[in-house]
């Protein structure tokens, strides 16, 4: 089956040819960043990795660029606030954005342009806009330079809108305007923003505006067309639009496709910052353990609006462990195995119909319904092949246990392993005796400690076998 993804663009499903066979270009953008991430700014991560293990896994070549956004309004203001210089600001939560990617099991990507380090390629791309009749420098010697949207007879084309329908945003800058609609692609240097903040320019000192920056970005790593733009749905509109404006205006194609997933809200609002910290990753983290939080994302489809809440990444957390279990038990009855080349066709035909990851985890939940069933009568061919299934569509959605960055985060040296085993292994005879004698309260106590120490004890005909799970949040956090 042709891989086949959603095209914002052209608003359907359409098959994947890239610009040059077997190699693809991916730019999504990066965060802006202003603070910690949080779930809802992790999930394009999660996303877009997905689609890159996939597309490798099809035998594609692929080239991932992801920017970062260290000089923007946002950041000028927060890092006043605390009274840090905005480039300290900004390296600060750059740093922690790369934690939370390297905790969720996001591979880096290709290369991470930051914004302030392009200022001579914008420069560049505003002269040949001006060059064009689609920009303007301010009258009013601001400094200001703006992208002229009614000389663009396309703007809209992205978000199925037409200009004359369109509003300016109510906090707009009206300055200089010919048009209210129209954007900013240089700022000019204001009193009392830092003067290190700004660059020297034939319209004078400024900063860049947030659109021209990922163009230029985009442009200069992936060429004047590439295969895949991808972001959140909430970039769509305006980010998006003017990005795909303002390249197209100095006679770029640009992207082919454009992919967009869907928003994490939170009662049914988006989530942002404004919401507290209880989303930030680094908090979630501490609830599930980080494989789990990417599980969670993964199971939906990428166009599917996420609700997030404690008791669904739970629930998911539980459904993951499942799998997981059936991984431990198999490859210890079995000695190991490695992930099978082939994957289930139903696996693969779900990610080929536009990364349709529910379907591909149904799959992968059928696989271990079926392994479990062949884990009791011991090693077999039919067993094996079934833990390598599992392992290879868990390789391909970022969460095989037993795979990097995964393996290594068991937390505890071989020896320290054996000590553990030996202590719970202790209070589980202390258990077992206690059900013997019909003292199930005792029994169900040793039980619940050890849960709320992160270790699940599940009964099989085997006898009891306990792994680690993260520990129950405690009140309030």
């Amino acid at each position: 089956m042709t891989l086949r993804l959603y095209d914002t663009a052209t608003a359907a499903v359409r098959d994947f040819e890239p610009v040059h066979p077997g190699q693809v270009g991916i730019y999504h953008c990066g965060l802006t960043v202003q603070g910690a991430p949080h779930v809802g700014h992790i999930y394009k991560e999660v996303v877009f990795d997905v689609l890159r293990r996939w597309l490798e896994r099809s035998g594609y070549e692929v080239t991932v660029i992801a920017n970062v956004t260290d000089i923007d309004d946002k950041i000028l203001a927060k890092s006043a606030e605390r009274g840090v210089p905005w480039w300290a600001h900004a390296y600060e939560f750059e740093r922690e954005l790369h934690w939370a990617y390297d905790v969720l099991g996001c591979r880096p990507p290709t290369y991470e342009p930051r914004a302030t380090g392009h200022v001579p390629e914008m420069l560049e791309m505003i002269q040949q806009l001006i060059d064009r009749g689609h920009a303007y420098v301010a009258p009013d010697g601001s400094g200001d330079v703006y992208f002229d949207v009614k000389s663009w007879p396309a703007y809209g084309s992205l978000s199925h809108q037409k200009i004359d329908d369109m509003e300016a945003a109510e906090d707009a800058d009206p300055r200089g305007k010919r048009d209210p609609r129209d954007f900013a692609l240089w700022k000019g240097h204001t009193e009392g923003t830092p003067r290190t903040a700004s660059w020297p320019t034939p319209w004078g000192r400024g900063r860049p505006g947030w659109h021209l920056e990922c163009s230029a970005m985009a442009g200069k790593y992936l060429g004047s067309e590439f295969d895949i733009h991808g972001g959140g749905l909430d970039l769509r509109f305006p980010h998006h639009e003017n990005e795909l404006a303002q390249s197209t205006a100095v006679g770029q194609k640009f992207a082919r496709f454009w992919m967009h997933s869907a928003l994490v809200t939170t009662a049914g609002e988006k989530m942002s910052k404004s919401m507290g910290n209880g989303a930030v990753v680094r908090n979630v983290v501490r609830r599930v353990r980080p494989i789990e939080l990417r599980y969670y994302l993964v199971q939906s489809h990428y166009r599917s609006v996420v609700e997030f809440s404690f008791a669904a990444l739970e629930e998911a957390a539980t459904s993951f462990q499942r799998i997981e279990g059936f991984v431990s038990r198999a490859t210890e009855v079995t000695g190991g195995v490695d992930p099978a080349t082939e994957l289930p066709a139903d696996f693969a035909a779900a990610l080929d119909d536009d990364l349709g990851t529910p379907a591909a985890v149904a799959v992968l939940h059928n696989t271990v319904r079926d392994g479990n069933k062949l884990v009791a009568d011991g090693d077999s061919p039919a067993l094996r092949e079934s833990l390598a299934a599992v392992r290879a569509m868990l390789d391909v959605l970022g969460l095989d246990p037993l795979a990097e960055p995964w393996v290594s985060r068991t937390g505890a040296s071989e020896e320290l392993t054996e000590i553990l085993d030996g202590l719970v292994k202790a209070l589980l005879e202390q258990r077992q005796a206690a059900r013997e004698r019909k003292d199930y309260a005792a029994s169900d106590e040793i039980r619940d400690r050890l849960k709320a120490l992160g270790v699940v004890v599940e009964d099989t005909p085997q006898g009891p076998r306990w792994t680690v799970a993260a520990p129950q949040p405690t009140e309030g956090n």
